[in-house]
């Protein structure tokens, strides 16, 4: 496999970024151009529902590399998004008619919020994906006094924890049954939204939002029940696309996301991708360990080929609300067996435990809170493809 004169990476995220890294690590001191579709070098995401939106952290905190880029030798192309990939020409068209050429291409583009269809050009409604989003929500909270929140999944939850102890009258619609229930199961998601109930959110579940009423702002949401709920502000948080508009045409094989192999091949030999975009062996995984994970392989795939091994890839996410912090390893589905193995879900406990999922017999996911060492044992025992009784039995 020959080295690569330039490789191109779209996307200047925390994927983008660590797959630079492990290309110079690797020993890669070829041109290297990377993308960005906002005017920001790459910073970090999950602290914009949390620290960064109650004030506790100022923008040099979100940096992801504290030392900076230079040593990278990377030449920027950021605020201007990628429009067109050209494959036959090996080139990627920019939103401002700029072509760059790459003999390599990597795509860690992510994803974008979904929005609702209904929003009708109304003020104070926003998303939560980029910094810039996340600036403009903060300024709003100073303003406001009431906020409800569209989504109860963990952006919706954190969003409603931060306002909260902002001092804020909060609310969450959520259509399905509890908050939480796709990354935590119906329980444990009951649970969580007990906790926000104690902390006096007010959670609407079971109902959809219809629309949105007001005048220049949103001052009322419709809910699918026909309630009416005042409000000053709202945040939907419904969950992301993969970014991948401008691939479509491209030939490049597009299902929920950049299809690749496990070690981040795509249809092209010469394209590759990694992070929220990516939809590696048939799943797209939407967390910071994955974005991480994958780019660090995919650098070496980029210059060492097929002789790097498929990225043996364990799914582990946490979320930050009140004084809870879940760690969630694996994947939680409906039907799931539950063995609580540490501590109790009691409300007036101290609320540290560790669950355990199973199905057909196997482990297959794990939430804890305050129990980091069980919770690092149980990876291991995931990982390992153990059966429920023995991740039982190493926990008691």
């Amino acid at each position: 496999m020959s080295t690569p004169q330039q490789i191109l990476v779209v996307g200047a995220s925390l994927a983008g970024l660590r797959a630079i890294e492990a290309l110079r690590r690797e020993g890669y001191d070829g041109r290297i151009v990377a993308v960005g579709a906002e005017p920001h070098l790459p910073y970090d995401r999950p602290p914009l529902s949390k620290q960064f939106l109650k004030g506790d952290w100022d923008e040099s905190r979100l940096s992801l590399r504290r030392e900076g880029v230079e040593d990278l030798a990377v030449e920027w192309r950021l605020g201007s998004p990628a429009r067109v990939l050209h494959a036959d020409d090996r080139c990627v068209e920019l939103e401002d008619g700029e072509r760059i050429p790459y003999d390599q291409l990597l795509v860690a583009t992510g994803t974008t919020a979904r929005e609702l269809p209904f929003a009708n050009g109304l003020g104070g409604i926003h998303l939560l994906r980029t910094l810039d989003d996340a600036r403009r929500l903060r300024d709003e909270l100073a303003r406001a006094s009431r906020v409800l929140i569209v989504g109860a999944g963990f952006i919706g939850m954190e969003v409603a924890a931060s306002c909260r102890q902002l001092g804020l009258e909060v609310a969450v619609v959520e259509p399905l049954e509890q908050p939480l229930v796709r990354g935590l199961g119906a329980e444990l998601g009951a649970w969580v939204g007990d906790r926000h109930r104690d902390q006096g959110v007010e959670i609407h579940c079971g109902v959809g939002v219809t629309g949105f009423e007001g005048g220049r702002r949103v001052e009322r949401v419709k809910l699918g029940d026909g309630r009416v709920l005042d409000t000053d502000l709202v945040v939907v948080g419904i969950g992301a696309r993969p970014a991948t508009d401008w691939l479509e045409g491209s030939g490049l094989e597009l299902e929920d996301g950049v299809v690749c192999d496990g070690s981040g091949a795509t249809t092209f030999p010469e394209v590759f991708a990694a992070g929220d975009v990516a939809r590696w062996d048939g799943g797209r995984r939407e967390h910071w360990t994955s974005a991480v994970e994958q780019a660090t392989h995919v650098g070496a795939r980029m210059l060492r080929g097929e002789s790097v091994e498929p990225l043996a890839h364990l799914p582990y996410v946490w979320t930050d609300q009140y004084e809870l912090r879940l760690q969630i390893a694996g994947h939680v589905q409906p039907g799931d067996t539950v063995e609580l193995c540490h501590g109790s879900l009691d409300p007036e406990g101290d609320h540290r435990f560790l669950a355990l999922f199973g199905r057909r017999g196997r482990l297959v996911a794990a939430v804890g809170n305050k129990r980091p060492r069980q919770m690092i044992a149980t990876r291991k025992l995931l990982s390992a493809g153990a059966s429920f009784t023995e991740a039982i039995a190493a926990n008691r």
